[in-house]
């Protein structure tokens, strides 16, 4: 009697959400700005590999990454509206003390209207 050929070792089966997590994990380094978007793909990606038993190391990465880049934008958005903020207000009050027209301030031509 002859025993059957063994099987031969295939590749790996595919885990799920592997691909979106290191789609997601690119993603978050190269287009900082979408980081919410990428946060979400990762999230994504991680939930579909724990549900198929498996870890996706890329997707964990890509949260960590796109969580940190989503924090430092809302920072740097705050600092620049408050920036910004300050110094319309300084162009108004210097304006209203001016009145209207153009005038000179410190070397820099400022228009009142």
């Amino acid at each position: 009697m002859t025993t059957p050929p063994a099987p031969t070792p295939g590749a790996s089966a595919a885990v799920p959400g592997k691909t979106l997590g290191i789609v997601a994990l690119v993603c978050s380094i190269v287009v900082a700005p979408l980081s919410l978007l990428w946060l979400i793909l990762g999230i994504v990606a991680v939930v579909q590999s724990k549900k198929a038993g498996a870890s996706n190391v890329p997707g964990v990465i890509a949260i960590i990454i796109s969580a940190l880049a989503l924090v430092v934008s809302i920072i740097v958005t705050i600092v620049l509206a408050a920036t910004l903020g300050a110094a319309t207000a300084d162009l108004l009050a210097e304006c209203a003390n001016l009145g209207p027209g153009t005038h000179m301030v410190n070397g820099v031509e400022l228009t009142c209207g």
